[in-house]
């Protein structure tokens, strides 16, 4: 096998890869990554046994074509250190070395047979569709902050979704919640689709992250019973989905919730994060004291002290309720209109948060006691 590859491209393709490979594997070869070389495309795959990675470069010399897989960090580490644009060769020779070379650096890779890469030829069925990888992208962001990290619970440590039909429409609907808060999400399908519902794991859906921030196009979804995939111009990504009943997310949803604050999102988000600077790991409350014309923020840390900044506004109702501020930030961070509305009832019931600009995204958060 021999090859030359741009570092840029080459450099991407290994960061995506890192997402995937496991840092402590007790295989050694799930450590590696395959590359494979022909036609003039360079196919790198990664995979942890649960989420497989295929990326593929195109319009790359190919002397000889071959496979072989090495050390995915040893790799990448080398790779980005490389200058960018500079061309890298890559030759594996008798000795099962992958000499890596580019102006005056050569580096000796040591190898694994590709026989010993566990790949499977994954049979999905005809249940596909096409998505904007914009559209799917915003769901990802809008839901993720909200997936729990308790493992006792592992139906919540993913994303939910499913097509639901809202006045004769239908919609992809995104749901993910940590018990403490949730975030529901949905885009408008051109059509019904032949989709079950499924919980996508919260290592996938970073790593879809990770690749669809630097991509514009349509995504194909396809999936079957215990795994979907993904497809995207030159990358593919399989996962296995969480096995485990999601619970009824509707029912959570605040129905009374009928006292409106709207404010200005950069002065709430900068106020809410200003305030909770007083406390480091920022899990401290943030006290909401609510009159007709104002909103006072405060946070009070026994160890470092305490502080408090006041906001004009509109309000006309007296109500004092608390909040992790981090759930806060997460949640406003991820506006994309000027104002956020805050939907309350009273001091013991959860808040729910609206974007006036997107009408297809809610989020609940639940108040702190005492």
């Amino acid at each position: 096998m021999k090859f030359s590859v741009n570092q840029q491209d080459l450099q991407q393709a290994l960061n995506y890869c890192q997402g995937v490979i496991e840092k402590r594997s007790t295989l050694p070869i799930l450590s590696n990554i395959l590359l494979s070389a022909y036609k003039s495309k360079l196919i790198l795959t990664a995979t942890d046994l649960d989420v497989i990675f295929v990326h593929q470069i195109n319009n790359i010399e190919v002397f000889e074509e071959g496979k072989t897989t090495t050390t995915s960090s040893i790799m990448y580490d080398i790779v980005r250190k490389i200058s960018s644009g500079k061309k890298i060769n890559l030759t594996l020779n008798d000795k099962n070395k992958l000499q890596l070379e580019s102006d005056k650096s050569i580096f000796n890779l040591n190898c694994i047979s590709h026989s010993e890469f566990p790949v499977t030829d994954e049979n999905f069925n005809n249940n596909e569709f096409l998505i904007k990888s914009k559209q799917l992208l915003k769901l990802l962001n809008k839901c993720k902050f909200s997936v729990s990290n308790d493992e006792t619970r592992h139906y919540l440590s993913g994303i939910y979704f499913h097509q639901t039909e809202v006045d004769e429409k239908n919609y992809l609907t995104a749901v993910a919640t940590d018990s403490h808060r949730m975030s529901i999400s949905k885009i408008k399908l051109d059509k019904e689709i032949n989709f079950d519902p499924i919980i996508l794991p919260k290592k996938t859906i970073f790593q879809l992250c990770t690749i669809l921030d630097n991509y514009d196009g349509d995504v194909k979804i396809s999936n079957m019973k215990s795994k979907i995939k993904f497809e995207l111009s030159n990358s593919i990504l399989i996962s296995k989905l969480i096995d485990g009943k999601f619970p009824n997310y509707i029912q959570v949803i605040p129905k009374k919730n009928h006292k409106k604050l709207e404010i200005d999102l950069k002065l709430f988000l900068n106020s809410v994060d200003r305030v909770a600077s007083i406390s480091l790991d920022k899990k401290d409350g943030v006290k909401f004291s609510l009159t007709k014309n104002s909103l006072n923020l405060s946070v009070n840390n026994a160890n470092s002290g305490d502080g408090n900044e006041t906001l004009a506004t509109s309000f006309d109702h007296n109500l004092e309720i608390s909040f992790n501020s981090r759930y806060l930030i997460d949640v406003a961070s991820q506006l994309d209109g000027e104002k956020i509305e805050l939907h309350f009832n009273d001091n013991g019931s959860p808040v729910l948060i609206k974007d006036p600009s997107d009408f297809d995204s809610i989020f609940i958060v639940m108040p702190m006691k005492g």
